[in-house]
């Protein structure tokens, strides 16, 4: 080993060393297999072309390709996301684990957890990412991963049974043969898209439904192939750099006119007493939202348009918007007098801004009075099942499935 590469390692190993403690301060690494896991794996090596340092930092997700229009197409997760959907899955040695999307990093953390007895099966509809994986696993030496080209729409059938499936695309549906390919019992670890809304969910097999068993807030890039499913884009304000625009996942078509109308009228506000501390997640709260409301895409907008007073609020996810008609209100919130305390309400715009602020406002106190302390419940059905087997609360209705969500 020469003196720079003996030099190279150890600064790797000392960054593989800093990221590990941060994830277990996060809370995104708990177990003592998954830590284990984290420090063992070389990521680095799946993307030399990237600063090393910037591949260990725990909420960097590195992109690896664009398509023509510059959207993200893949990427190698961030660690802290990884970390999260990994304990998810709860694996154990010996296992069989599919993993969809591809990209290295991943793939070795879950043969690390598997063993020299199990077996990682890791698959993506992309040769040029499947070549950047096993460039990736032959140079961090693992010969308990397979690594296929393929549309993962279908499953990787030829290596089924699996015990564990692990999805790291972004998900709009679940289909049927990632349900026959999981044996009965096992999970599947998928970030599903629910009216707009992502969340990777840890899901166990029962038969032919799936029934949720952990649900964390996280970003991916979509899914490609068969199993394609982008969401619609309803442009409210289209200038560069603070652009304004609501993600539409199923819901009705809006009044684009008109609510671009509605964005550039005076703004009213509706507050609800509902207060949360500065670190507290909001992804609850959101999911009970589009639960209880039935047209409630989210708006995204730049940092410019929160900057140039276009909205009061911006996020590159979205916030959950209630729109009717020409009018519209999305949640906010907004400082009280105790430290790190913020009081949740909603911004109205539109003939009937105020109208529909309040009724938002009346969904979130009935989150803080009811559901606060309670998560929901996602099941998945297939296609074809009828309403009276479904569980009450709201139903999303993909090709393949029939997503639910309801609360205790």
């Amino acid at each position: 080993m020469t003196t720079d590469s003996r030099q190279l390692d150890a600064t790797t190993t000392k960054l593989r060393d800093t990221m590990v403690q941060k994830l277990i301060e996060v809370g995104a690494a708990r177990s003592p297999r998954v830590v284990a896991a984290f420090r063992a794996v070389p990521r680095h090596l799946a993307t030399p072309e990237v600063d090393a340092a910037k591949t260990y930092e725990v909420e960097n997700a590195t992109i690896t390709k664009t398509d023509e229009h510059g959207v993200d197409i893949s990427s190698v997760s961030a660690p802290r996301v990884q970390a999260m959907q990994i304990e998810q899955a709860d694996i154990e040695p010996g296992m069989a684990v599919l993993e969809i999307g591809s990209g290295g990093p991943n793939a070795a953390y879950l043969a690390e957890m598997v063993g020299d007895e199990g077996h990682v099966v890791s698959e993506d509809i992309d040769a040029d990412v499947t070549a950047r994986a096993e460039r990736f696993v032959e140079a961090a030496g693992y010969r308990n991963i397979t690594v296929v080209t393929g549309d993962a729409e279908h499953g990787a059938p030829e290596h089924a049974p699996y015990d564990r499936i692990v999805v790291t695309v972004q998900a709009a549906d679940i289909p049927p043969s990632w349900i026959e390919q999981l044996k009965d019992g096992g999970r599947l670890v998928v970030p599903l898209r629910m009216r707009s809304m992502t969340r990777t969910v840890a899901f166990v097999r029962d038969g032919d439904r799936l029934v949720s068993d952990g649900i964390e807030q996280c970003g991916f890039v979509p899914m490609r192939g068969a199993g394609e499913n982008r969401m619609r884009l309803a442009v409210l304000h289209d200038e560069e750099g603070a652009e304004v625009a609501l993600r539409l996942d199923g819901h009705p078509e809006p009044e684009t006119e008109a609510l671009r109308d509605a964005l550039h009228s005076p703004r009213v506000e509706a507050w609800s007493g509902v207060t949360i501390g500065g670190e507290e997640s909001m992804e609850h709260l959101d999911l009970w939202l589009t639960t209880a409301l039935d047209n409630l895409p989210l708006m995204a907008a730049k940092p410019g348009a929160r900057e140039r007073g276009v909205v009061a609020a911006a996020s590159p996810i979205g916030l959950p918007t209630l729109v009717d008609g020409g009018s519209f209100a999305y949640r906010r919130s907004r400082p009280t007098d105790q430290e790190d305390r913020y009081e949740l309400g909603a911004i109205g715009h539109g003939p009937n801004g105020q109208k529909v602020a309040e009724r938002l406002v009346e969904e979130i106190q009935a989150w803080n009075s009811e559901h606060r302390h309670e998560r929901a419940r996602i099941e998945v059905y297939p296609v074809g099942t009828p309403d009276d087997r479904l569980p009450a609360g709201r139903v999303i209705d993909r090709p393949h499935t029939r997503v639910t969500i309801s609360w205790p």
